[in-house]
């Protein structure tokens, strides 16, 4: 997927995060690796900066900025990847994560419910089975009438 850092972040078949956008970090990871975790960079940070971007229009920034409030810092997403030994499976991570959260934020709200009540037939049926559950209890004290 991501052959190197300059690659785009799909978020939906609409929506395309462009490189140049993107911010890519690299750390020491702690965890698995062996040996080679002290020496090599496979932690990925990913930052992208939301309030800046010019390719989501105001609603979509809105609704996003509302739903990210608490992962933002001065309107920069940012998502950590440190799961995987290698440092290109970790970015195809991080940039996955991103894209996710992105979707979801954007996403339109779901649709409101309706509120119902229950059929006449599905109360008398519920209570039928509460007052057998009831007998077959008082049955097992010995106390049927």
């Amino acid at each position: 997927m991501l052959g190197d850092v300059s690659e785009d972040v799909r978020v939906n078949e609409r929506l395309t995060i462009p490189a140049a956008e993107l911010a890519w970090r690299f750390s020491r990871a702690h965890g698995p690796g062996g040996q080679g975790v002290n020496t090599t960079d496979s932690r990925v940070e990913l930052s992208w900066d939301l309030m800046g971007s010019p390719i989501l229009p105001t609603a979509l920034k809105e609704r996003a900025v509302e739903r990210l409030g608490h992962r933002l810092v001065q309107g920069v997403l940012t998502v950590v990847a440190s799961e995987h030994r290698s440092q290109l499976r970790n970015r195809e991570a991080a940039a996955a994560r991103l894209g996710g959260l992105v979707a979801s934020a954007i996403a339109p709200p779901p649709r409101v419910r309706r509120a119902t009540r229950p059929s006449k037939g599905s109360v008398e049926r519920r209570i039928a089975e509460k007052k057998r559950r009831g007998q077959v209890k008082r049955g097992r004290r010995g106390e049927m009438d």
